[in-house]
């Protein structure tokens, strides 16, 4: 049975509702906490002097684009808005191959453990019709390498260019492949074991890139195998205008018409609601994937989270794709969706306990995963470790947790433990050559790019 303890550990932030802790060890036994208390002498493989670290749950992301991290900061679409944005780069996403998703992959989940992110999704739903590899499946290869617990989207695109959509028409599918691929990968992949290292989530892609009539059929495939559902909705004012004009109504109302809604359902930045439409996402349960650098990125506008809140919706954070937001920095994340509330709602408007439970807690019951989130004994060992006995963190440590947040210009974990074992060890990930990845994926981009 292997076993890591933390040592002495500076600051433990527990979770949102308990108080934190302070000089505590934590005992890790396989992939669970075993013990949280002061001196533990139990005998162990492995100790981390966590002396002058602050640990907390592992984040978890709860929207991505991994395959976005070959396409950013492009200078044609640096300044660009959403649709625009979107039409040139589907030129190029459209090159997509095997080889692009599986370092693409690596290159976007490291960098999320490197910023203490121990769980994610990603939402791919680019297929291009000269491809014919299990892209899920090599997006799980990718996972298990570097040690990352994954619960990505099968998404979907049915409506190209010719339809009145955006793609051009070859990387949408037909809904009668869609769905059958959508039932094989939940069969193969999905996982329902309390901790789960993979699950599935079907995601078509938004309302403007498939039919009213997959939407339904994809909310009733879900359901039949108790699969979450997952969908961009409400990001900008020209998505209000689109399906205005082609369903006669508001997206969210479109998706109500569905069945796309409720506890088991997560919109993908939820900034365009009004005050009803917040009362209908609290009234059904429905989740919120808030992604604030992505909509300062792009000029879409402000969630209302802190209006949100109150009504009880919960609202997790994500990175989103890193052609939008050119990093996959989940702390830095975290940050942005602090310091964005406060623009609009005021200094007083999201506290750093706030945004961390967005940011673990949250994150964790959006996706589905079960005992994680949280450092408790019996829940996943998943943590993030944050050493803050460094320059820029000097005279920041009267409240050690919002230092993390507020304080410091590197936003690297300096170990990540995702399922009990090492993924990020002293600021480097354990599990794949990050030379391989940087040189792979700038030989990728540039010949997309280029094609």
């Amino acid at each position: 049975m292997s076993s890591i303890l933390l040592k002495n550990c500076f600051y433990i932030f527990i979770s949102a509702d308990q108080e934190s802790r302070r000089g505590d060890d934590i005992l890790i036994r396989e992939n669970r906490i075993a013990k949280i208390g002061s001196d533990i002498l139990d005998p162990v493989d492995r100790v981390i002097d966590c002396s002058t670290c602050v640990v907390v749950p592992g984040f978890v992301n709860t929207h991505h684009h991994f395959y976005q991290t070959l396409t950013r900061n492009l200078p044609a679409v640096q300044n660009a808005e959403l649709f625009d944005w979107l039409v040139y780069l589907y030129e190029i996403w459209k090159y997509l191959d095997e080889e692009a998703v599986y370092y693409a992959s690596l290159l976007a989940m490291g960098e999320l453990l490197k910023t203490g992110c121990t769980s994610s999704t990603d939402h791919h739903y680019v297929y291009p019709q000269n491809v014919s590899a299990d892209l899920i499946g090599v997006q799980f290869k990718a996972a298990a390498s570097l040690g990352m617990r994954l619960s990505p989207t099968r998404g979907s695109m049915s409506l190209s260019k010719k339809d009145g959509g955006l793609p051009p028409d070859s990387v949408v599918q037909s809904e009668d492949d869609i769905l059958q691929d959508c039932e094989r990968v939940i069969q193969k992949y999905h996982d329902k074991e309390e901790l789960a290292m993979r699950k599935i989530i079907l995601a078509p892609c938004s309302p403007f890139s498939v039919s009213e009539e997959l939407m339904k059929q994809t909310v009733k495939l879900a359901r039949k195998h108790n699969v979450r559902l997952h969908t961009h909705l409400a990001e900008t004012r020209d998505e209000n205008e689109f399906c205005l004009e082609i369903y006669g109504c508001k997206p969210l109302q479109l998706m109500e018409k569905c069945g796309f809604i409720g506890n088991d359902v997560s919109y993908a930045h939820g900034i365009h609601f009004n005050d009803q439409e917040l009362e209908l996402l609290a009234d059904t349960g429905t989740h919120i994937a808030h992604c604030p650098t992505s909509n300062m990125r792009l000029g879409s506008g402000i969630c209302r989270v802190k209006e949100m809140l109150p009504l009880g919706i919960n609202v997790a954070l994500a990175v989103d794709g890193s052609a939008s937001n050119d990093s996959s920095d989940m702390l830095g994340e975290i940050r942005n969706a602090l310091l964005l509330q406060r623009v609009h709602y005021g200094a007083a408007a999201m506290s750093a306990l706030d945004v961390m439970k967005m940011g673990t807690e949250n994150g964790a019951r959006l996706l589905g995963f079960e005992k994680v989130g949280k450092i408790k004994e019996g829940w996943a060992a998943d943590l993030a470790v944050f050493n803050v006995g460094k320059l820029e963190y000097s005279g920041s440590l009267t409240d050690p947790l919002a230092a993390i947040i507020f304080s410091g210009y590197n936003h690297g974990a300096e170990y990540t433990i995702v399922n009990g074992k090492i993924a990020v060890e002293q600021g480097r990930l354990t599990g794949f050559d990050e030379t391989e990845i940087m040189h792979k994926c700038n030989a990728i981009s540039d010949r997309m790019i280029n094609a």
